[in-house]
This record gives structure tokens, C-alpha cells and sequence, in this order.
């Protein structure tokens, strides 16, 4: 008895502080010094008609690309761990039955719509709402439509390497140009803002994020493909 009287006690507690706080709230209707700098001057700056792409490639772009490489250190980690795993493995289930011929068709038809939607989020990126993570993660979820209709089917661990390491290297070496040729590194002004709203426009952020988007497609399929022959060897 005692101990629901405090948990009721404690629940009203939390109840009338909530109810402080909400009837407190006033959302803010001015941007503050800072935000209206970047809200203002993104654009007319960067040539970006998604201003938050400007942002998050250009003046937060060191950022960006220290996540895109804590992806890599995932798919890393999660490859090693699997195959160790699999090493210590002393016996062996039975492998998966082949899928039937209409799953296999279906995803032999859907996999390359789903495909060109990726790449056409992530070459928009700078245009249109998305940009290379979530078209990494749409080209990846192609990878797992395939995995999931077809047990038996296998995939180039080489060249997803190859996609993964060659966008890094290539998204680094950009960086660098924007450090000799324009204000500092990823700066994307180094190639022409073309016309502003076409979509070789903005400098060098549409080629930015079309190689955000093979090197996070291509980690998040080497760690799919990881998971699914782990499960085949059980």
C-alpha cells in the first residue's frame, strides 16, 4: 500500500511540472543571431536551394564527414565480430531452401526501382529534402529486398569494398580541393554555382552527396550481407 501511495505520489509530482512547463511554453518567433546569418546567406553563399543541405555539407561538413566515418568503423566492427563468430562455429545447420521463381522475379523487378530512387534522392540532395544518408540507406534497402527474397543469393564483397573505399577517398580529396581553391576544407564553391534550382547547381555539393551516398549505401549492404551469411552458416 505504502509503495503505490509514493509511486501515485511521485506520478503527480511529474504531472503538475509538466503542466508548468507546457502552460509556460512560448515557441520562439525570431531566429536568433546566428540562425538568421545561415538562413539568409545559404543560398544566395552556396548556390543550394536546400539550405539545410548547404548546411550540413558545406558549414558543418567536417561533421559529416566524421559520421560517415563512424559508419565505416561500425561496418568494421560488425563484419570482424561476424566472422569470428562464424570462425568458432563447430557445426552447421541446414542451408536455406532457394526462394521461389515469383519472389525472385519480384525483387529482380523491384530492386532496380528501388535503386534509381536512392540515387535520385541522394543526386537531389541539394534540391529536394534528403541528400546521401537517406539515399544510401534506400540503394541499401534494395540489397536487403534481394537478401530477404533470396537466401542463396550471393554478392562482390570486393566491389562493395571497392564502392566504399573509393567514395571515401574521393569525398576526402574534395575536401582538400575546397581547402586549396576556395575558403577552407569542403568548402564546395570551388567548381561554378551554375543556375540556381537546376541540378548542376551549387558547386561541388551535388558530387558531395552523391558520395556520401555510395559510401553509406555500401556500408550499410556490407553489414547486411555480413548478417545474412552469418545466419546461412548456422
Amino acid at each position: 500500500m505504502t509503495n503505490r501511495l509514493l509511486t501515485v505520489a511521485f506520478l503527480a509530482g511529474l504531472a503538475v511540472i509538466f503542466i508548468q512547463l507546457l502552460s509556460g511554453y512560448a515557441p520562439d518567433t525570431d531566429l536568433n543571431l546566428t540562425a538568421s546569418y545561415y538562413a539568409n546567406r545559404t543560398a544566395p553563399d552556396l548556390g543550394a536551394q536546400n539550405i539545410v543541405t548547404g548546411i550540413i555539407v558545406t558549414y558543418r561538413g567536417l561533421d559529416t564527414l566524421g559520421e560517415v566515418t563512424v559508419l565505416f568503423l561500425t561496418a568494421a566492427i560488425v563484419a570482424l565480430v561476424l566472422v569470428h563468430g562464424r570462425a568458432m562455429e563447430a557445426e552447421r545447420g541446414p542451408k536455406p531452401l532457394p526462394a521461389g521463381e515469383l519472389l525472385q522475379t519480384g525483387s529482380r523487378l523491384l530492386a532496380p526501382m528501388i535503386l534509381l530512387l536512392g540515387i535520385y534522392v541522394f543526386v537531389n540532395g541539394h534540391l529536394t529534402p534528403g541528400g546521401g544518408f537517406q539515399g544510401g540507406a534506400i540503394v541499401a534497402s534494395a540489397v536487403l529486398l534481394l537478401l530477404l527474397t533470396d537466401p542463396m543469393r550471393r554478392f562482390s564483397h570486393r566491389l562493395i569494398s571497392q564502392i566504399e573505399s573509393t567514395s571515401g577517398l574521393l569525398f576526402v580529396a574534395i575536401g582538400l580541393l575546397g581547402l586549396l581553391f576556395a575558403g577552407g576544407f569542403l568548402d564546395a564553391r570551388f567548381l561554378p554555382q551554375g543556375w540556381f534550382g537546376a541540378l548542376f547547381s551549387a558547386g561541388a555539393i551535388p558530387l558531395i552527396y552523391s558520395l556520401i551516398g555510395l559510401k553509406v549505401g555500401a556500408e550499410f549492404s556490407s553489414m547486411l550481407l555480413s548478417l545474412s551469411e552469418t545466419e546461412d552458416e548456422k
